[in-house]
């Protein structure tokens, strides 16, 4: 009697084997850190937005930077949002001149926050951050 076909010790080898190679291959693609790393990128482009369309309002406007930016932190507040609490910089999407909208953090929860801030330190340079970073800093100071 001659039989074909794998032993329960062979196919539990081939199991087994290919069970390690799929943890291998998901440890090393690790999505979550893949789109952590897509999430800051967007908010290193948000924040180097807001950065270059207050620039662009100073400009235009004899180097006066819109008022509602201080030398105290602030959370910028969302298009057309109630901007309660918050730092409203509608001066900047007004007819979409500088931005067609305030951008918002990739994981943003809130109604009218943005997760991004933004402060004018003593020498009136301008600080753009996200607080919600994941895995760096995001803070451009110009």
């Amino acid at each position: 009697m001659n039989k074909k076909g794998f032993t329960l010790i062979e196919l539990l080898l081939v199991i087994g084997i290919i069970a390690i190679l799929a943890s291998i291959v998901i440890v090393a693609i690790n999505p979550t850190k893949q789109l952590a790393d897509a999430r800051d990128a967007q908010r290193r482009s948000d924040v180097n937005t807001v950065l270059n369309a207050v620039y662009q309002y100073a400009i235009d406007n004899n180097g006066n930077l819109p008022t509602p930016i201080t030398t105290t932190v602030g959370e910028i507040c969302q298009t057309g949002g109630t901007c309660t609490g918050l730092l409203d910089l509608a001066v900047l999407t007004t007819n979409g001149t500088y931005l067609v909208s305030m951008p918002t953090d990739p994981s943003q929860t809130g109604a009218d926050e943005t997760d991004y801030t933004i402060v004018k330190n003593a020498d009136g340079r301008v600080t753009v951050a996200s607080p919600s970073a994941e895995n760096t800093t995001i803070s451009v100071t110009r």
